[in-house]
């Protein structure tokens, strides 16, 4: 796999600040069940880092200390950790918003028949990657059988009573292009994905984020192999709006890798830039336990682009400038 990072470390993208951090963002892991060719974490069945319950006794640790309100479990598939029930659990008892960003067909996975009703118990909000509303273009981007196995894992969720009104029981649904484009309008295709998914097989959910795929990993060693990396960065550079500065992600957000150091979002993480600008050694969440980091400069690369192009990219969909 080729690696974008030298083409990305010199930027021209602006200085970003911290404002204070309300996201505790933790990487449970690389193994999943799935291997997608858009993967920015090049996840897989074969992958074997995973974090270690006194990492995750640490978040918690971190999330009261700096009154943190949400914890974002992302993988890999992060309910593949031997620890990721025990985690959620605790989390909750703690008064902590848990996000679950779930591939959906990990529902169908041997050993994992009762983690819908898990999740549901814990009122744990759903995050599930659905790519689009048609067969081949999952199968085309997750795998042979996905899309089915996205469908029964769906019907799980909305059988616990997510997605439904006045549940409670929050499930919100991922999309990310097939190619070296730009979402289209979230509003618009929200609405495509309701109409289908309910008129087709009787889906309900929440709420469409679409995201960017980011040029790193395997999407950016596929765009160099192709020819199309300068071209991709071109569109980002020159679709870039200023007003998406103030609603990127890395302004409230913490990311935490399986071992326990620190980034300023998941992408850096994957591209192991350590934590602020300027910095060369990694930073640990126990290093920061007592350390606000409000003020603090964000360690931004040309990838940044992909969060300000358009509507804006961020974990939580498109930004507020759309």
């Amino acid at each position: 796999m080729r690696d974008t990072l030298p083409f990305l470390v010199k930027t021209d993208f602006p200085t970003i600040y911290r404002a204070r951090i309300e996201t505790l963002q933790a990487n449970l892991g690389y193994r999943c069940n799935q291997s997608c060719v858009h993967c920015h974490v090049a996840a897989g069945p074969q992958r074997t880092e995973e974090m270690h319950w006194n990492t995750m006794e640490l978040l918690l640790r971190y999330a009261a200390a700096q009154d943190v309100a949400t914890l974002d479990l992302t993988g890999g598939a992060p309910e593949l950790n031997p620890h990721f029930r025990r985690l959620v659990a605790r989390a909750r008892q703690q008064g902590l918003r848990v996000i679950d960003r779930c591939n959906l067909s990990i529902l169908n996975e041997a050993g994992q028949e009762d983690l819908a009703t898990f999740l549901a118990t814990h009122q744990v909000e759903i995050t599930a990657s659905l790519p689009c509303y048609l067969e081949e273009n999952v199968n085309q981007q997750r795998g042979q059988g996905v899309f089915q196995s996205s469908l029964a894992g769906l019907r799980q969720l909305n059988d616990q009573g997510y997605g439904q009104p006045d549940s409670g029981l929050t499930l919100n649904l991922v999309y990310n292009p097939l190619g070296p484009i730009l979402p289209p309008d979230q509003t618009g295709l929200e609405a495509a994905y309701r109409q289908e998914l309910t008129m087709r097989y009787g889906i309900v959910f929440n709420h469409l984020l679409a995201l960017a795929n980011m040029p790193i990993q395997r999407f950016g060693s596929q765009l160099l192999s192709k020819g199309q990396f300068k071209p991709y960065m071109a569109l980002l550079k020159s679709a870039h709006r200023d007003e998406n500065l103030a609603a990127v992600m890395c302004r409230s957000l913490l990311s935490v890798d399986w071992r326990g150091y620190v980034y300023d979002c998941d992408f850096n993480q994957m591209l192991k830039l350590p934590l602020g600008a300027g910095r060369a050694e990694h930073t640990t969440l126990m290093d920061l336990l007592e350390r606000d980091l409000t003020g603090a400069q964000v360690r931004v690369a040309d990838h940044c682009y992909g969060c300000t192009a358009g509507q804006g990219s961020s974990c939580g969909g498109a930004l507020a400038a759309a």
